[in-house]
């Protein structure tokens, strides 16, 4: 009987190991590759996701830059990135130090709120530990127009132009690299509306270790009629996205709509003052930036790309985070020394009146009545 049990008891837990691990190399095998911006493609079968990403927007009326930036977690030592553009682009490496002062600049301000009685977390009101309180049909061989090719640090970027959506796949073959069948369909309306692509072959400094950490800033730039930032092919992650955007411009701006998001929240708005730097050099003839952050829970809700348009007013707007704080003198609560000086206070005037309050005299005694022998007849 004893055997039975152990026998039973080891089949449990090599089928538990066996699920962890299936589990394990499920994860693996799943490549993460969509983001904001554009779309991650991981070489073989090699896993890659964005651990962040951020971008900015220059727009002054005729042309649109955008530099943006990944931060990318995985195995695979090489990743193509492919974003859709209206327009030729250019592009070029984009200067690290640009979102440094982009986050001094959009910081909230913090400011210290004093509050005169206790609330969680003041004695006497301490809480227990005292802590305070998410397609159509390949088409191989489809051909490739390649306007320009060049190498940026780690980058092999090639500039491409379609008219298939299955023409970028000759490109990603030739480079080790499988277009996943939704990325092709989800391309069409790009190639309807005759949109050009930036593809870019990612590859560690180091051969043969994973493209792992925050990659180097790319700066795209190319005309347009109106300013757009590419979210279409988010709809296709599988986990809830998080857009985070710095827009530059003449004025304050905002996007048309939410595309399938929740509401965008405009978390800066100001004027550029800095006189140098990467962002005084960006900002130069649209000085007005705003930051804008958006959730979107269902990726797959995202209905287009967002369409930019100045807001109805130049309106400034700087988050600002409150410390509350007990007011206190010399240490010690305001409040109890309020209540602590009011009991004082009342206890001393109930003594004084206690001791001049006059006592009121005794009345005088009346005689005691005369014996009947006494009294008149």
């Amino acid at each position: 009987m004893a055997d039975l049990r152990r026998t039973g008891t080891r089949r449990g837990a090599l089928t538990v190991v066996l699920t962890l691990l299936a589990l394990q190399l499920g994860q693996l095998a799943a490549p993460a590759w969509a983001c904001g911006c554009g779309a991650l493609v991981p070489g073989d079968a090699g896993r890659v996701a964005v651990a962040r990403e951020e971008s900015v927007v220059r727009w002054d009326g005729t042309r649109e830059q955008i530099v943006l930036r990944l931060t990318v977690d995985g195995d695979a030592d090489r990743v193509a990135w492919i974003m859709p553009v209206p327009g030729r682009a250019t592009v070029r490496l984009g200067d690290p130090d640009l979102f440094g002062e982009l986050h001094r600049v959009t910081a909230p301000a913090h400011r210290t709120r004093y509050h005169f009685w206790p609330q969680d977390g003041d004695w006497p009101l301490v809480s227990g530990d005292g802590s305070a309180g998410a397609p159509p049909p390949r088409r191989p061989g489809a051909p490739v127009g390649v306007v320009g090719r060049q190498r940026l640090g780690p980058f092999d970027v090639a500039r491409l132009t379609a008219t298939d959506p299955g023409a970028l796949d000759g490109w990603l073959d030739s480079n080790g690299f499988a277009l996943p069948p939704r990325l092709t369909g989800a391309l069409r309306p790009y190639v309807e509306r005759r949109w050009e692509y930036v593809a870019v072959k990612l590859t560690p400094r180091a051969t043969g270790t994973p493209l792992t950490g925050l990659l180097d800033p790319l700066h795209l730039t190319f005309r347009t009629d109106e300013p757009v930032y590419p979210m279409r092919l988010s709809r296709q992650a599988g986990t809830p996205q998080s857009l985070g955007l710095y827009v530059l411009a003449a004025h304050r701006m905002e996007p048309a709509s939410r595309i399938g998001g929740e509401r965008p929240r405009v978390t800066y708005a100001g004027r550029v003052t800095a006189r140098t730097g990467p962002l005084a050099e960006l900002a130069a003839g649209a000085p007005f930036l705003t930051a804008i952050g958006q959730e979107f829970p269902y990726p797959e809700r995202i209905s287009g790309d967002h369409e930019l348009r100045r807001a109805p007013a130049d309106d400034t707007f700087q988050q600002v985070i409150h410390e509350d704080r007990l007011r206190t003198v010399a240490g010690v609560p305001a409040w109890s020394l309020t209540l602590g000086t009011a009991l004082a206070t009342t206890v001393v005037t109930a003594a004084v009146y206690a001791v001049r309050r006059p006592r009121p005299r005794p009345r005088a005694s009346e005689p005691p009545p005369l014996p009947p022998a006494a009294q008149i007849g």
